[in-house]
Order: C-alpha cells, then structure tokens, then sequence
C-alpha cells in the first residue's frame, strides 16, 4: 500500500459511505497493465482518506464467437488477469463495489443482443454465467452503438430477474442524450428509457467530455435538473488526464463547479473519472491521489 499524503483528511473513512453513499466517486478501470505487462493496482483506491464507492472494470465485449468474451483484448481467464480477480475481490472486501463495462467505443456487443430472441439467448448467455463467475456487483451498460428501446429493456429485464434487486445497473450514456435525444449515441432515448425502467437503473454516468459535454460551469447540469432528472442519478463523467481525450479541465477549473454543484444538490449523484491509470494530479505514479483529492471535495 502507498504512504498516505500528508496534506489530505485520513479522518475520513468506509463508515462514511455506509450512512451516506452520495456522493458517489467512481473510478473506470480500464488500463489493467503498463507497457511491462505488470498489473497497476487499483488497491490504493481503498486505503483511508479516499472515499471511493465504486469500480468500473472496462471493457466487456461480446464478439462474433458467443464463448468468445474478451476484458479488452483477451479472456477474462487469461493468466495476466489472475492478480486482476484477486485484487478486485480485495476491493469488495473492502467495501467497494466492483461493476463491469459493457461495450464502449468498441462496437458490436449491443447490435449482438438486439436481435431475435433466440440470437439474445446465445450472446446473453455467456455474459450472465462471466458476470457470475466473477461475482460483478453490476453492469455499466455503455451504450456507444444503435440499439432499440425494447431490446436495451429486454436486457435491463433478464439482468434483473438473473441477479435481483441488488444488482447495480448503471448507464454511460453521453451528456447531451439526457437533454437531447438526437445527440445521443446510443439509438434510443433516455427519458424514455428512464420512464420504462428507471427503477432498475441506479444512475447515469454522463460522458461530460469529447464535446458532449460540459463542466466548466454549472449550466448543463442544472438544466438536467430543471427538466426534471434526478439529480441522485446524475454522475458527472470527466476524464483524469488530457491524454485520455478531448475535454480535460484541471482541478482548478472543475473544483469550484463541482463544489457549486454538491451545496445545491444535497442528494448530488456524485463523479466518475475516466480512467484510473494516469488520474492526475499523481499521474502514472500515484493515479489514486484523484480519488483522495476528490474524496476531500466532495465527501469532506
């Protein structure tokens, strides 16, 4: 485990999220291994003064060969992820939950399970027995391909009576889709998603960057609030580092939204960063000191 950096409140500790779990700080975890192919360690985000309640594992793919689920590029049972199981089952010990991505950029899981019901039942199937196997708390469902309404439900639906009511279903839809529907991605819209389904989605991680978004003031999310989303299912989505896309703003910029934010929101859903391997202000070195700083900001 890393030293502790002096300058952030130890005294903040997991007890903390069990009488009050908002605001949520979620971390993707998508960059497993460095270029030595050695595991970068999510276990730093559990140690006292960070307050993280969740961890997105990305990315899960369905491909053409149903048995063929790949984490990125390879089985999940390959041998380099063996510390990757590990270390995740430390983390839920801990108290985190560890969900799984489905999808992203990488396109082809969702148009697989949005066909007839036969062709659902041979793509779904593999999916529910690794989210077993691994024993996920949940699904992020990053929708980033055309897919119907009632086949997205269809999959809400199956996941919900595989795993029951205390699995987490979350979405990463991008920002605009939950103002704009034809600024989506994801091919239906999310206000009628949320009216068919909302009780078994548990919150929107919005992509509020790569120009679908924007954070350098409260503008947009208070318009998401005053058409009348709930601000407890609105995680603001930023990315950690500007090599991770377009649409970066440092600490500077986005503390003082995000604290504007959090005193006029009591039940404010809370964060996601994308992604942990490089989270600034430690970078590659110390990437959970996102997560601590985060922690002091908002759960302080």
């Amino acid at each position: 485990m890393p030293p502790m950096s002096k300058h952030l409140d130890t005294q903040l500790c997991r007890e903390d999220i069990i009488k009050d779990p908002l605001p949520r700080i979620i971390m993707y975890y998508q960059t497993h291994h460095d270029s030595s192919d050695n595991l970068i360690s999510a276990l730093p985000l559990a140690q006292p003064g960070s307050l993280v309640t969740h961890v997105i594992l990305a990315a899960i793919h369905i491909n053409e060969d149903p048995e063929n689920l790949t984490l990125n590029d390879h089985v999940p049972d390959h041998p380099r992820n063996n510390q990757l199981w590990s270390e995740l089952a430390l983390l839920q010990a801990s108290g985190i939950k560890v969900l799984g991505m489905l999808g992203g950029a990488a396109r082809g899981s969702y148009i697989r399970l949005d066909g007839s019901a036969e062709q659902f039942e041979k793509y779904y199937g593999p999916l529910r027995d690794f989210v077993r196997g691994k024993n996920l708390d949940g699904l992020d469902l990053d929708v980033e391909e055309v897919m119907s309404l009632q086949g997205i439900i269809r999959l809400i639906d199956r996941l919900r009576s595989d795993f029951g009511e205390e699995f987490i279903i979350t979405f990463a839809p991008v920002a605009s889709a939950l103002l704009d529907p034809t600024r989506n991605l994801s091919g239906f819209n999310y206000a009628d998603l949320e009216a068919a389904r909302g009780k078994d989605i548990a919150w929107y991680n919005a992509q509020f960057y790569f120009g679908w978004g924007d954070i350098s003031n409260t503008n947009m999310y208070d318009l998401m609030v005053s058409v009348g989303w709930n601000p407890e299912k609105i995680v603001i989505g930023m990315l950690t580092n500007p090599t991770n896309g377009k649409g970066f703003l440092p600490w500077s910029n986005f503390s003082p939204v995000l604290a504007s934010i959090r005193s006029k929101n009591q039940r404010f859903g809370g964060v996601m960063g994308w992604e942990y391997f490089n989270s600034l202000p430690g970078d590659v070195h110390e990437p959970w000191e996102w997560a601590m700083q985060m922690t002091n900001l908002l759960r302080k």
